[in-house]
């Protein structure tokens, strides 16, 4: 098999077997009760209040693992799972949620640099796949398309790079506040650190699957240069 290719088949083969285990964990987690009985909208709610955070609402939203913070409008949004679950897993993703929400009202540097270059990402991967198309195919005529092509994929590669030190830092937030509060004992820590952790994996995959398309994509561009 062509080298290159590898730095795109072996991320895709370990990314599936992530997501799988996340999916593992989340459903095992989720079916074991939290002992003090709080749904994941209520420690939500709680870790946003007493981190001083009274302009965030706590949303539900459609879907599983749709979790996610919005800093545009302040949402906290939790999947119904999450939101009315009284489980393990539903306490960790709401307070992980939370943690973003805590990030932004401190200024974490890591955060604001992400969202200084949404923006770049968003317009980058509208026309990401069709400038790649064309410089794949005009590799032979001209190197500029692709050229162009793997500078737009650089801007969404460093993208997920500074995504896990985000994702990193929330979940340990997230980890410390349920811990200090009571929210779990030990033996609950133990299994919302273990799910916290593999969905941070998800991440991590993501960021090395990127930077393995990269680069691919840059070892075609320098071969097609060298036959220049």
């Amino acid at each position: 098999m062509n080298s290159p290719f590898l730095l795109i088949i072996i991320p895709m083969l370990a990314s599936m077997y992530i997501q799988w285990r996340l999916r593992s964990k989340f459903t095992e987690y989720s079916q074991i009760a939290l002992s003090n009985g709080m749904t994941g909208a209520e420690v939500a709610q709680k870790m946003l209040n007493e981190n001083g955070i009274y302009d965030v609402r706590v949303l539900s939203v459609d879907g599983q693992l749709t979790d996610h913070y919005n800093p545009q409008d302040k949402t906290v949004n939790l999947s119904p799972d999450v939101y009315a679950g009284r489980s393990i897993m539903s306490a960790a993703v709401a307070a992980h949620e939370c943690g973003h929400a805590v990030q932004h009202k401190v200024a974490y540097a890591p955060l604001q640099l992400r969202s200084a270059i949404v923006p770049f990402v968003s317009v980058s991967s509208r026309y990401l796949q069709w400038v790649l198309l064309a410089g794949i195919l005009l590799i032979q005529t001209t190197t500029l398309p692709l050229t162009i092509g793997v500078g737009l994929f650089a801007i969404t590669t460093l993208f997920s790079f500074i995504t896990l030190p985000v994702e990193f830092d929330a979940s340990k937030r997230a980890l410390a506040w349920i811990d200090s509060r009571g929210i779990v004992t030990p033996r609950e820590h133990e299994m919302a650190k273990d799910g916290l952790h593999w969905a941070a994996m998800t991440y991590v995959v993501a960021a090395l699957a990127s930077l393995g398309t990269l680069l691919y994509y840059a070892s075609i561009l320098f071969g097609g240069r060298s036959r220049d």
